[in-house]
């Protein structure tokens, strides 16, 4: 049933017809014993398949040694391999005596952060924070749940501030963070943020790098998980924050993060942290009680893979071949299915590996409930927001790179008939 009519201007009974009428093919789809999974940003087994060969490009003992001579199977070598800091460098523009080679994910290398902080403080000497009473973060919304999940962990208090087109609202994010010295940091997700795809403009990274916050052990966690996950040819342009940082004497205020999760092996990539050599001087320490060496076999193998950061984008344009017949797969269902409705937006990103989608206000926990129940999965409305409140209950985040491309047809047409039908009702009822 398609109507050009918008579901405002739809008579009661119409309303009862498009209802009914949806929910029929639900009842239809739920005999089919579904189980469709829209809930995690995973890369499919093609885009795994891409990173094949380094399973094999280390073969022999004569592989296992760094241009230094370094035997990459023995202890040692705490901040990474001096070939695989400079192609992290290269790649992010940013000083390789600046890069710390870590483990295989950056969510554990941020929690970690975090933890360093609570228990030891940041640099400059300043108190734990866990002895500092009541700490708060700054949490752009919608934003990515792990984020406040941690924070959830480790009873940080999170305060939510609105995402713009361009990136956090700074003005908000100044006001609490200038005046409140319990605030302790901020999560940004830069480029092709998660969920929203948004790319922060220079005037917002100019503006967090200016900031002077109330907290002179505020730290701003600089997750770019998505520095070159481009869904199109063009390079989406994002301003180097510790260049702006350099410029206002706030380098210290910095932990950028990123990883190669999506880019080769999510079980067994390679995270980066980046910060000023103030910060590594006091994280070195720690980190060396933890380990003697991170795994050198793994670093050594993305470097002889990727050879340098124009082989890790050349990488990228065949994971971006494979993604955007999907992205635009669900914005052509959606635009078809909802566009005439009045119920529903969604962003349309050049990047990254979600797609924000807005239902009607007071909607989004009934779709949820009712794609489960037809065998849709998708991740848990709110979870969006800190501790789950969505002030709207509006949101949806849609990740449509894992399931095979008719998979993910069926599954974003049941969800378009789950959109309906909870609107439906929402107008029904008023």
């Amino acid at each position: 049933m398609t109507s050009k009519k918008s579901y405002s201007e739809m008579t009661q009974e119409e309303l009862r017809d498009a209802l009914a009428h949806e929910q029929a093919k639900l009842d239809k789809w739920s005999e089919m014993n579904l189980t469709l999974d829209l809930t995690r940003g995973k890369p499919n087994q093609a885009q795994l398949d891409l990173s094949s060969g380094m399973l094999s490009i280390i073969s022999d003992r004569g592989d296992c040694f760094s241009e230094s001579g370094l035997d990459c199977r023995n202890y040692g070598i705490l901040d990474g391999l001096p070939e695989t800091k400079k192609l992290f460098a290269d790649l992010l523009d940013v000083p390789a005596e600046n890069v710390l080679v870590l483990g295989n994910s950056s969510l554990n290398v941020m929690y970690d952060t975090l933890v360093r902080a609570m228990l030891f403080g940041v640099a400059g000497g300043y108190e734990p924070w866990s002895r500092q009473g009541r700490i708060k973060f700054i949490c752009p919304s919608p934003g990515y749940d792990r984020h406040f999940t941690m924070c959830r962990t480790l009873g940080i208090e999170m305060v939510p501030v609105k995402m713009n087109a361009d990136g956090p609202d700074m003005e908000e994010v100044y006001n609490i963070a200038c005046s409140d010295p319990s605030v302790k940091g901020m999560w940004c997700v830069p480029k092709f943020a998660n969920p929203e795809g948004t790319t922060y403009s220079d005037e917002v990274v100019d503006a967090i790098a200016a900031m002077k916050p109330a907290a002179p052990d505020f730290r701003i966690f600089w997750d770019n998980a998505y520095a070159v996950h481009e869904l199109y040819d063009e390079e989406v342009h994002l301003a180097n924050v510790f260049d702006y940082a350099l410029q206002y004497g706030t380098q210290d205020n910095f932990f950028y993060f990123a990883s190669t999760s999506k880019i080769t092996f999510p079980g067994s990539g390679l995270a980066v942290m980046v910060a000023s050599e103030k910060n590594l001087e006091q994280i070195r320490p720690i980190i060396a009680t933890q380990t003697i060496g991170y795994d050198k076999i793994n670093q050594m193998r993305h470097v002889k893979f990727f050879k340098n950061a124009d082989g890790i984008k050349a990488h990228m344009r065949h994971h971006a071949a494979i993604l955007r017949p999907k992205f635009e797969l669900v914005d052509s269902i959606f635009t078809r299915e909802l566009a005439d409705l009045g119920i529903a937006h969604w962003s349309k990103p050049l990047g990254g590996y979600f797609i924000s989608l807005y239902v009607s206000e007071g909607c989004a926990r009934r779709v949820y409930q009712l794609a489960r129940s037809v065998g849709v999965t998708l991740t848990t409305a709110g979870s969006t927001y800190p501790y789950g409140r969505d002030p709207h209950n509006s949101n949806l985040r849609i990740a449509p790179t894992y399931p095979e491309p008719e998979e993910l047809k069926l599954a974003i047409e049941i969800l378009c008939s789950c959109i309906k039908v909870a609107c439906a009702e929402k107008l029904i009822k008023a």
